[in-house]
């Protein structure tokens, strides 16, 4: 089973808000997801990120391959 850290779209139309979760690869984007580790609100100003930093670094110890975006939001973070 391939994990993957990715976007999980919330929010209104236009407003877009997103939590990052742990999810199957397989699964599709806002479905079944293993664990939720963060949020990502780009409509504020700035950009609000926030990360469980000790979830997140031990998804990626165990082998977990975060998406292109949420792989720019980890070193946002300083966690990556």
């Amino acid at each position: 089973m391939a994990v993957k850290m990715r976007l999980r779209r919330m929010g209104q139309k236009k407003a877009p808000f997103y939590r990052i979760v742990v999810a199957d690869s397989r699964s599709p984007r806002d479905g079944k997801f293993i664990a939720e580790i963060g949020t990502y609100d780009p409509t504020r100003e700035p950009s609000v990120i926030k990360f469980d930093e000790e979830a997140a670094k031990k998804w990626l110890a165990t082998g977990a391959q975060p998406t292109e975006t949420v792989g720019k939001l980890l070193k946002i973070a300083g966690i990556q």
